[in-house]
């Protein structure tokens, strides 16, 4: 998956560097413009409606303001459902998504709900997942955690900021494969609405670890509350050479999610024109590019046609991956 991250992001470059903006977006200006976060405050995909509220009011590209609403229930499912079913043709609302997006769909979490139902608008970044324990906790490093795991699949209790499935639930389920645990399905995983959920429980002593993404947990290492013991990445952060990844650890895992926004299907040609232009704008910001320097994650753009064969070729993945760890039949 991180090989078709890199190769989509430079063709999507080179293509956003030649494409002409849409005509059509100059016909459409938004009305009490909203972006929805399927998921409590402090979570990714909070994160990406923060952050793009206020880049698109900051630059101009929306008069007036954005509401963020939080739309927590079914991995983003609610959300979903709300979106096609009651608001198909709402010129006026963006929803965030990620790779756990796409997992669900692939896994037909979404019940009867398919890709094709929303339009997809774009990606804009991905970063990469980290497995985190308290501060205090009697797991100093990615190997004590996963002998554990391999000598009991239950014995350590791991908490992710999305549903059973999601991809907070497949990064430790790969790594456990990866560590030689027979049935990786055994693994004990705790489901909350939300990464800021996740990280209270990790705090609190109800769980022993945390599987989510840097920017989610990144206050909370850099506060000293918790120990961040992988990054699944290919080699150490730039930012942050400190932490060591899991493949350096022996465990050849890598965890790439991006982040990116949808709308409703139903929606005008106008719309879709309008907001995909502004959303490209933002990501070529030198201010909006400071911003996910900043949070340690890497530009991953995909607009219009683009956007759409890379969330195919995504959904694929993650079908053919949740196959391998079991997940799916």
């Amino acid at each position: 998956m991180y090989t078709r991250l890199k190769r989509a992001a430079a063709l999507a470059f080179a293509f956003a560097a030649l494409s002409p903006l849409p005509s059509m977006a100059q016909n459409f200006t938004p009305e009490n413009p909203e972006c929805i976060a399927p998921a409590n405050p402090g979570g990714g995909w909070d994160f990406i409606c923060r952050t793009t509220a206020k880049f698109l009011f900051d630059l101009k590209l929306i008069p007036g303001t954005m509401q963020v609403t939080n739309m927590t229930g079914g991995g983003g499912g609610v959300a979903f459902a709300h979106v096609t079913k009651e608001r198909n043709e709402d010129n006026n609302v963006i929803v965030a998504a990620s790779v756990s997006t796409s997992a669900r769909l692939a896994q037909g979490i979404f019940e009867g709900a398919t890709a094709a139902d929303v339009h997809w608008l774009a990606t804009f970044g991905a970063e990469y997942g980290v497995i985190a324990v308290a501060k205090d906790s009697p797991y100093t490093d990615l190997k004590s955690m996963m002998d554990a795991i391999k000598a009991d699949p239950r014995s350590v209790a791991i908490a992710g900021g999305s549903s059973v499935g999601s991809y907070d639930h497949i990064k430790p389920m790969l790594l456990a494969k990866a560590a030689g645990v027979d049935d990786v399905r055994q693994l004990k995983y705790v489901a909350f609405s939300g990464g800021g959920e996740a990280l209270t429980a990790l705090l609190s002593g109800s769980v022993q670890a945390v599987s989510g993404d840097f920017s989610e947990i990144r206050g909370f290492y850099e506060s000293g509350d918790v120990r961040i013991v992988a990054v699944l990445a290919p080699q150490r952060m730039k930012a942050f050479p400190d932490l060591p990844t899991a493949k350096e650890q022996g465990y050849d895992v890598i965890g790439a999610n991006w982040r990116g926004l949808y709308m409703p299907q139903g929606a005008s040609d106008e719309a879709k024109a309008f907001w995909s232009d502004a959303i490209r704008k933002m990501t070529e910001s030198p201010e909006f590019q400071a911003s996910l320097e900043a949070a340690a994650i890497e530009p991953f753009n995909n607009f219009g046609a683009d956007m759409q064969a890379f969330i195919d070729s995504n959904i694929a993945d993650v079908t053919s991956m949740s196959k391998e760890i079991g997940i799916l039949k």
